[in-house]
């Protein structure tokens, strides 16, 4: 069975995919019709069942099969991811090689993570009682993916699920569907029963619809703030994973290794064309330092080359749309007329926006509190680690922060101190390894992603215990 045959074809017009950089046509998927959704469930409840029947062997084998029919083909992905999402080939190239390892840590976890020893007799009156906890598949999954890693973020939401013996219903993002197809495609190829995974393309209707059913036992969502507020209202009873998003600070200090310190921000600020949660967001340098600093990383940026993601030297391809890029010059100007100054960038050509730096940002700008999503760099001076840390917990929601400096007590205050997800020492906000537990601090997110902590979110504990008395 191939993906295209995965979802339910309807009589509903055909969803239209454009590449970013040119708004040339892809090709065309057919949408999901929401009068459709019981078809779908019923699927989902014979896939949860076939899943769950499967040894972890043989999870494990497919997940394991899977990842080397992607390495094989790893340029062939590659160039779907830069299609569809508009990464560069370099950083697409590297979204293959992790979403590879995704699949290998998946696969580690079904054949590792089946559950524990209880020691009953740890506790008194429990001295005749042994027994065991296992893990057991929740059932359906509803999974809801961006465009920003259109094969990776999918992964971790397939990778983990399969390994736990659950079905998934998948719902990527229309703007970027065939990195998932291709993925999907992938692990049917290595052996994984077809109705495991049912793929659906639609809108706003059909996503209520999906994550509104009794049947789903858990929605794993990555997006927006809004959107994840929205889903939260129409779950109902079931588990809730869900990433929204960052704005993301990182902190450099006057005794950092400062070739390192702007080396790694602006490949933080700039990488996928700052569509990243992640990403370095805002520059928080010490006064000190703050000039020399300013001087450097605008210097660093204007090298960067923005054009056609298909070629070698490339270093920042377009954003998903123009009308993204649009929002995103607006923003600018919106900040720069309230007071913000541009150190450099803030040219739009189409659907590429140039990477862009300000300085002295008000607070009380959207740039500053909101995840801005795109090539914009924000830097501000602070004088104490107390300022720094002040100004790097603003707002509402969280995921990673970074730190440069020389002083390990430092840092390290700092990393306690600091309200996110993920504080990295002497790294830019955006080093994440796929195997670390990843999620936001405060509004940022609920639960936890990261192979075996999804895996762990995405199953549940049965407990066996024996009387010898």
């Amino acid at each position: 069975m191939t993906a295209a045959k995965l979802h339910i074809k309807t009589s509903l017009a055909s969803i239209t995919v454009h590449s970013p950089y040119d708004g040339s046509i892809l090709g065309t998927i057919e949408a999901t019709d929401i009068g459709e959704i019981d078809k779908l469930l019923a699927r989902a409840r014979r896939g949860a069942e076939t899943s769950s029947k499967l040894p972890r062997h043989k999870r494990a084998s497919i997940l394991e099969g899977a990842a080397q029919i992607i390495e094989s083909r790893r340029e062939a992905f590659a160039e779907t991811i830069v299609r569809e999402a508009g990464k560069t080939i370099v950083q697409a190239r590297k979204e293959v090689l992790r979403c590879v390892n995704t699949l290998k840590l998946s696969a580690h976890e079904a054949r590792h993570n089946a559950g524990e020893i209880v020691p009953f007799d740890a506790y008194e009156g429990s001295e005749e009682r042994q027994g065991w906890f296992t893990r057991e598949p929740l059932g359906i999954i509803t999974a809801i993916t961006p465009y920003n890693d259109p094969l990776n973020l999918v992964a971790h939401k397939l990778g983990p699920a399969i390994a736990g013996g659950n079905a998934v219903l998948l719902k990527p993002s229309n703007l970027t569907p065939f990195s998932s197809i291709n993925l999907a495609d992938a692990l049917m190829e290595a052996g994984l029963p077809g109705e495991i995974i049912t793929l659906v393309h639609g809108d706003r209707e059909v996503v209520t619809g999906l994550v509104s059913a009794r049947d789903v036992r858990m929605v794993s969502f990555t997006g927006g703030f809004a959107t994840g507020e929205a889903i939260s209202r129409k779950a109902g009873l079931k588990k809730l994973a869900m990433e929204l998003g960052g704005n993301a600070p990182v902190i450099v200090m006057n005794d950092c290794d400062f070739d390192k310190a702007v080396e790694g921000c602006v490949s933080g600020a700039f990488w996928a064309a700052g569509q990243n949660c992640i990403g370095a967001q805002r520059l928080l340098v010490q006064a000190e330092l703050y000039e020399r600093f300013s001087d450097a990383f605008v210097a660093a940026t204007k090298k960067l080359k923005a054009g056609d993601p298909m070629i070698e030297g490339t270093d920042v391809g377009p954003m998903i749309s123009k009308q993204a890029a649009e929002r995103t010059e607006a923003a600018v100007n919106d900040a720069i007329a309230v007071g913000a100054k541009l150190l450099c960038g803030h040219k739009r050509e189409g659907s590429l926006y140039h990477p862009t730096v300000l300085e002295a940002t008000p607070v009380t700008c959207r740039l500053w509190h909101e995840e801005v999503f795109a090539p914009v760099v924000m830097l501000a001076p602070f004088e104490t680690l107390d300022d720094a840390i002040k100004l790097a917990n603003e707002p509402e929601y969280s995921l990673h922060a970074g730190i440069f400096t020389s002083n390990l007590s430092l840092a390290l205050e700092a990393a306690s101190r600091i309200e996110a997800g993920g504080v990295m020492i002497n790294d830019s906000s955006d080093y994440r390894f796929d195997a670390m537990p990843f999620g936001g601090s405060k509004y940022g997110s609920m639960g936890r992603e990261g192979v075996r902590f999804a895996y762990e979110e995405m199953t549940q504990p049965k407990v066996v215990c024996i009387n010898r008395a």
